[in-house]
């Protein structure tokens, strides 16, 4: 057992994961005033995958940094995204995080927005302590993936009141909203672990197909997963009127009834939770969630291609593992 490749990445992913833990759990603790740095703190309790940090971490390791500690820059990643999670739920309406309730439920809608903000001013104080000779080029990385996001989650809101959203603007807006970060992630990874420029846009590669991926998937998950695993209402994107990938390929092949039945979602801005069963099955008669796997694949192998060029095939292997993982996972 000690051998197999998949008890190895799972044994270096929980350890990654721990310290990562362990460091954002010191971050914040007993700064004042406890009225911002509490309800902060809160957020980053909610332990999540960390998967943003073990980007960056497996990214410097694959661009041929050796006894890098990018401790620093892996919170700051994940500082960042809990972030946008504030900001997201905030402009969502969201009641639940990872089954919690979200930051403006607990507290109020002013300390979410404050707790956010100090969230994103800590993640570049501590993006600086690993940053050196190629500080600009990271900040730089770091900055565009955060504009990216701002970008993408506008697109989004536009989407609401848009009614001729393709899946080609869908795909272009989650190459910004959802893979920028993934893309930044590993981007900046690779320039702290003084990697070249055919590693830094092999695994940045990686990092925007498998950011697609992922968030195909989390569409996926929104109808298909079960509330207790999921961590939050199980067909909220339907519920908030969001055109997400299986909703437009739903319209896309839809005819009749069916068709109408969409529209009416469209027309409404959302559907209530009572009506997420009806529209499940209709996905599943038109073969959207067959659609939505093929697509999933699709992008994961194109991430997997993009790591061609890395030297060392345990590297490989070990993003291998990663991508089976997050396509794969159920929450």
């Amino acid at each position: 057992m000690k051998n197999n490749p998949v008890e190895k990445f799972i044994s270096i992913y929980e350890k990654e994961r721990i310290k990562v833990d362990k460091k954002l759990s010191k971050i914040l603790s007993r700064k004042k005033p406890a009225s911002l740095y509490e309800p902060a703190s809160f957020i980053i309790e909610s332990k999540g995958k960390r998967l943003r940090p073990l980007l960056v971490i497996l990214s410097a390791k694959a661009a041929g940094g050796k006894n890098v500690n990018l401790k620093n820059a892996a919170v700051a990643v994940e500082l960042l995204h809990n972030f946008t999670l504030v900001h997201d739920d905030i402009m969502d309406n969201a009641d639940k995080r990872r089954g919690k309730p979200t930051l403006h439920k607990k507290y109020d809608l002013n300390t979410a927005i404050l707790a956010g903000d100090v969230l994103l001013a800590v993640a570049y104080e501590y993006l600086l302590k690993d940053c050196n000779g190629n500080a600009k080029q990271v900040l730089a990385s770091f900055t565009k993936g955060l504009v990216d996001v701002c970008e993408g989650q506008s697109l989004d809101k536009e989407f609401e009141t848009t009614d001729n959203v393709s899946i080609n603007d869908y795909i272009r807006m989650i190459e910004k909203k959802t893979a920028a970060m993934a893309k930044m992630c590993c981007e900046i990874g690779a320039l702290l672990g003084g990697g070249r420029k055919k590693e830094i846009s092999a695994l940045a590669g990686f990092g925007k197909y498998i950011g697609i991926a992922f968030q195909i998937q989390d569409d996926l998950l929104d109808i298909m997963a079960l509330e207790s695993e999921f961590g939050k209402v199980i067909g909220g994107d339907l519920i908030e009127g969001k055109k997400t990938f299986l909703f437009l390929k739903a319209l896309e092949k839809s005819e009749g009834q069916d068709k109408e039945m969409l529209l009416y979602l469209l027309k409404n801005k959302g559907t209530t939770e009572d009506r997420i069963p009806n529209f499940k099955n209709l996905y599943e008669r038109l073969g959207v969630i067959e659609d939505a796997k093929m697509e999933i694949v699709k992008y994961t192998t194109r991430a997997l291609s993009s790591l061609k060029t890395l030297k060392k095939a345990e590297d490989r292997a070990m993003f291998r593992w990663l991508a089976d993982s997050l396509i794969n996972r159920t929450k």
